[in-house]
């Protein structure tokens, strides 16, 4: 199976919170809520210093899909 590159989630035990999943590498979730990111990948140090340059970009892409996909609903 072919995922996305973004999922856009929600769960009824947090009704204020918007989800949005990246599925490649790294894998991470953020809440749009409170902008908290939990990955899910172990970083060796050397990992880590790449993430956190990168981490902004991707963060940036995932609310950019959140805006877009609310304007197509929006439509």
């Amino acid at each position: 199976m072919e995922l996305p590159k973004f999922l856009l989630g929600d769960n009824t035990d947090h009704p204020n919170s918007i989800f949005i999943v990246h599925t490649e590498y790294p894998r991470f979730i953020i809440n749009l809520e409170n902008d908290e990111v939990e990955w899910l990948e172990e970083f060796s140090k050397e990992d880590e210093k790449e993430l956190s340059e990168e981490a902004e970009n991707l963060i940036e892409a995932a609310t950019s899909f959140y805006d877009r996909e609310v304007a197509r609903y929006d439509s």
